[in-house]
């Protein structure tokens, strides 16, 4: 069984439903990316698996139990999360953000020690931020500040790690290195990742396992050469495209329509739908 699924769960905030009856399950040591348009339950799927946010039916389990019956710091021990938006305290510097990410670690007969001080070091040098580390968080650009929180979601040292759009804020480069850090962290030390991507192609270049969502429930799982058609991207974004290898890495590659090709697409549909 592997170590963090979701069954049967109903996602809503207050009555307004976002999914109704969806399992998912994430494979051990997988880099698992969740794909889908706008406001189709990326973001909620994630905060079900962090327990961020309770199900209203069914279940989150990790490691075998509901997760919101284990205590919060075993849970994060075990998993670590970059929410979406963060917003740090005022006058906290980079190395005390990074810091707190030690914070699950921490204890009555455990405090700082070298070791924790090693991590945040190494993890603002993963992250391209060790040359900040006594900046103040508030003095940083948007795409500094994203990789910061990153640096801290490192420190926290949990075999699963969920991001929700890490690349925000980032220009292409540091998309990149946030990525090849992410597969990094994949391979090398066999981390369990669960990332939301906007990009598709990026997806599909990184990701070992794809969830695809559309309107909260599951269209399609497996790997990318799997999930990663022209008619599913059509089926999910609406978007006309052809699929094609990636020079670099041979997976799939989302090249869109033409302009004129995609706009007479979309007079086919109307006219098939008024016709109906």
């Amino acid at each position: 069984m592997n170590r963090l699924s979701a069954e049967n769960v109903t996602l809503a905030y207050d009555q307004r439903v976002i999914a109704e009856d969806l399992s998912v399950e994430i494979p051990d040591h997988s880099f698992t990316v969740i794909v889908g348009p706008n406001a189709c339950g990326k973001s909620t799927l994630l905060r079900a698996l962090s327990r961020m946010l309770k199900p209203s039916q069914g279940r989150v389990l990790l490691d075998g139990q509901v997760i919101q019956s284990m205590p919060a710091k075993k849970v994060a021990r075990t998993l670590g999360l970059l929410p979406q938006s963060s917003i740090a305290p005022d006058g906290i510097t980079v190395a005390d953000l990074v810091g707190r990410g030690r914070y699950p670690h921490q204890g009555i007969l455990r405090q700082w020690s070298a070791e924790d001080e090693r991590v945040v070091q190494e993890s603002m040098r993963q992250t391209g931020v060790a040359e900040l580390a006594d900046r103040y968080v508030d003095e940083l650009s948007g795409g500094q500040r994203q990789r910061v929180w990153i640096a801290m979601a490192l420190a926290q040292q949990t075999p699963l790690l969920l991001l929700d759009e890490p690349t925000t804020y980032l220009d292409i480069q540091h998309q990149i290195d946030v990525l090849d850090l992410c597969a990094e962290l994949h391979e090398t030390q066999g981390r369990t990742l669960v990332a939301v991507l906007h990009d598709l192609n990026h997806a599909a270049r990184y990701a070992t396992h794809l969830i695809a969502l559309k309107a909260g429930r599951v269209v399609a799982q497996g790997t990318p050469a799997e999930v990663v058609t022209a008619e599913l991207v059509e089926e999910v974004f609406g978007l006309r495209c052809q699929i094609i290898d990636d020079p670099e890495t041979g997976t799939p590659l989302v090249v869109p329509a033409a302009r004129k090709a995609r706009a007479a697409r979309a007079a086919e549909r109307t006219a098939a739908a008024e016709a109906s």
